[in-house]
């Protein structure tokens, strides 16, 4: 695996935005096809939603590549929440798009969200 970005920020919807479209630029880096770019940036965006509704003022986004794309984000600071009845929209989300979604909890406070997206046809 070859590391590729990692980024620290608070959540910001401006700085939320900027991310997003650096995951689409790392995606393309790393040969994803538009449809897997678009998943991904939505699962980047519902990850960050998800540590943000646990009460977590910031996190750390972690790009690498590994035949397409690795994406881990970690909670920075403080959380004090579960996760939400409506987050599980998010996490079901995660789990229909990704592949090897893991969602590491410390108790019973979600505090990381790893998953990949994996290059067609190579």
């Amino acid at each position: 695996m070859k590391d590729i970005l990692s980024l620290g920020f608070q959540f910001d919807r401006e700085l939320m935005t900027t991310l997003r479209l650096t995951t689409g630029g790392i995606c393309s880096f790393v040969g994803l096809d538009m449809e897997d770019t678009e998943d991904c940036k939505v699962c980047v965006t519902e990850s960050l939603l998800l540590l943000m509704h646990s009460g977590y003022p910031a996190a750390r986004v972690s790009f690498s590549e590994d035949e397409g794309v690795y994406v881990r984000i970690e909670a920075d600071g403080d959380g004090s929440k579960s996760l939400l009845p409506d987050d599980g929209i998010s996490s079901a989300l995660l789990g229909a798009l990704a592949r090897d979604v893991n969602m590491e909890k410390e108790d019973d406070c979600l505090k990381a969200i790893e998953f990949r997206f994996v290059r067609h046809g190579r």
